[in-house]
């Protein structure tokens, strides 16, 4: 397995592997759960990205509103900056602020999730 080429625009590239899915949708789970966000997941793999990005989506709208340093501490905690936000947003011109948050989250968290099995010699 070569070191993963993963960018905005081919994570669905990526998301083509059930374990690759389950493990992305656990790290994101995660990564909320630390902070005492719940995320779920339905099992439904075929429409994984779709309802991981909605559910995102609408956390992240609440925390803007209700508690910007909580979700100031989950970007940072995934590993989001705001030069990452920035670059999302050029490579999806048309999705608002918070869509490109919720890409980001998912995008980063597969990073981690296929760096961490490319350096562990895993497929």
């Amino acid at each position: 397995m070569n070191l993963p080429n993963i960018t905005h625009t081919n994570v669905d590239v990526f998301l083509n592997r059930e374990d690759i899915i389950l493990e992305t949708i656990a790290q994101i789970m995660k990564d909320f759960g630390l902070f005492g966000v719940e995320i779920h997941f339905s099992g439904h793999i075929d429409e994984a990205y779709h309802e991981l990005h909605q559910q995102l989506i609408e956390q992240i709208d609440t925390l803007l509103i209700n508690n910007s340093d909580l979700l100031m501490s989950i970007l940072y905690q995934v590993d989001i900056s705001d030069r990452d936000i920035a670059r999302t947003q050029a490579d999806f011109p048309r999705y608002n602020q918070v869509e490109v948050i919720a890409h980001q989250i998912i995008f980063r968290d597969l990073k981690k999730v296929l760096f961490r099995r490319y350096f562990s010699g895993k497929r």
